[in-house]
C-alpha cells in the first residue's frame, strides 16, 4: 500500500511494507520505503501519524488509537450485568 507524508500536496509516497503494523493501533510506526528518484531506498521506520492517504485523507482512527479502543472496551466490561 502506498501513502504520502503529511507535508504538503506534492509529498513523496511512502510504500508500507507490513501492513499488519499499519492496522495494528498498538502500533505507533510502519515499516516502509520512500519511493524518490530512481534508485530503490531502504525501509525505515515511519511514524503512522505523519502519514495521510495519497488523496489527502487521515488514516482511519481505528489504525491509530490504541488507547481509546482499550477504554472503550474496558468501560463496557466493567458495566453491571442485569438479571
Amino acid at each position: 500500500m502506498f501513502l504520502t507524508i503529511q507535508l504538503d500536496d506534492d509529498s513523496p509516497l511512502v510504500e508500507v511494507l507490513d501492513l499488519t503494523q499499519l492496522f495494528d493501533p498498538f502500533e505507533a510506526q510502519v515499516l516502509g520505503r520512500l519511493h524518490a528518484g530512481e534508485e530503490l531506498q531502504d525501509p525505515q521506520p515511519w511514524p503512522k501519524a505523519e502519514l495521510r492517504f495519497p488523496s489527502g485523507e487521515a488514516l482511519p482512527g481505528c489504525w491509530l488509537k490504541a488507547v481509546q479502543a482499550v477504554e472503550e472496551g474496558t468501560e463496557h466490561a466493567q458495566e453491571p450485568v442485569a438479571g
